[in-house]
C-alpha cells in the first residue's frame, strides 16, 4: 500500500499538497475509493480513503488512526559538521533517518570547510527517507550552529564527542545507556580542534571512540547512530 506524508493532521479529513497529489493521482493513477497509508511526521499513522482525486489538492477521509507509531524510549541527537562534498552529508541524513534519529544539528567548527547548508533540500531528503523506512516521526533539522553555542546549551543526559586524537577513549557501545537522551558530536574532515575538544570536556562531554578505523565524517555519523539504536534494542 502506498505511503504519503501530510504534516499537521488535525481531523478526519486529509489534503495532500500538490506534489503528493500529483504523485497519487497522475503517477500512481489512484482514484476515488482507493486506500492509502499516511504519516504526519509526529507519530501519527493513518489509513485513509481518497474521496476527491484532484491532481493539485487530493482529498481523503481517515478510516483508521494510530498515534505514537514506532515511538522509542530514547532520544538521539547528532550534531555533525557539514562535509565539503554536500552529497556525503545528504547520504548521512538519509541513512540516519532510516536507522532512527530524533534531531540533527549541522555544526560549524573551527576546521569546517563548508559553512552553509541547504535546509529545504535537506528537509526533502529527511521526508523521503522517513517514508521509505515507514517511520512516523520526522527528524528535527536544526539550523547551522556554532560549536561553542551548541555545547554550551546542550542539555542531554548523555553527551559524547567523537574525535581521532590519541588517548584512551571508551567505545561508544560501552558507555551509552538505554532509554536516555543522547547527543553525539561528529567533527569535520579536519576533526575538531584541540581547543574544541577541551571546551566540550570542560562542560561534561565524554570523549568516545567509534572503533579502530579512521572514519569519514558522514560514516562516523551513521556508525554512531547505529550504535545508539542497537544498544537500545537489548
Amino acid at each position: 500500500m502506498q505511503l504519503f506524508f501530510v504534516p499537521g493532521v488535525q481531523n478526519d479529513e486529509l489534503i495532500f499538497n500538490e506534489t503528493e497529489s500529483k504523485h497519487a493521482v497522475k503517477v500512481l493513477r489512484l482514484g476515488k475509493g482507493d486506500q492509502v497509508q499516511v504519516i504526519d511526521g509526529t507519530g501519527g499513522f493513518y489509513l485513509a480513503e481518497i474521496v476527491d482525486p484532484n491532481q493539485k489538492k487530493c482529498r481523503l477521509s481517515v478510516l483508521k488512526t494510530q498515534k505514537e507509531y514506532g515511538k522509542r524510549n530514547f532520544n538521539l541527537h547528532i550534531a555533525i559538521a557539514p562535509t565539503k562534498n554536500t552529497d556525503r552529508l545528504e547520504w548521512f541524513l538519509e541513512k540516519a533517518t532510516e536507522i532512527g534519529i530524533d534531531q540533527i544539528t549541522p555544526l560549524l567548527c573551527e576546521h569546517s570547510e563548508r559553512k552553509s547548508i541547504k535546509p529545504d533540500r535537506f528537509e526533502r531528503i529527511l521526508i523521503s527517507a522517513m517514508k521509505q523506512s515507514v517511520k512516523a516521526y520526522l527528524p528535527q533539522l536544526n539550523t547551522l550552529t556554532s560549536f561553542s553555542d551548541f555545547v554550551n546549551t546542550c542539555t542531554a543526559s548523555q553527551k559524547f564527542i567523537a574525535h581521532c586524537y590519541e588517548g584512551e577513549k571508551p567505545h561508544l557501545k560501552n558507555v551509552v545507556a538505554e532509554g536516555e537522551s543522547v547527543v553525539v558530536l561528529i567533527g569535520p574532515e579536519g576533526d575538531f580542534s584541540p581547543e574544541e575538544v577541551n571546551q566540550a570536556k570542560a562542560i561534561g562531554f565524554q570523549e568516545i571512540s567509534l572503533g579502530n578505523a579512521r572514519l569519514r565524517t558522514e560514516t562516523a555519523g551513521v556508525v554512531a547512530c547505529h550504535i545508539v539504536n542497537l544498544m537500545n534494542e537489548k
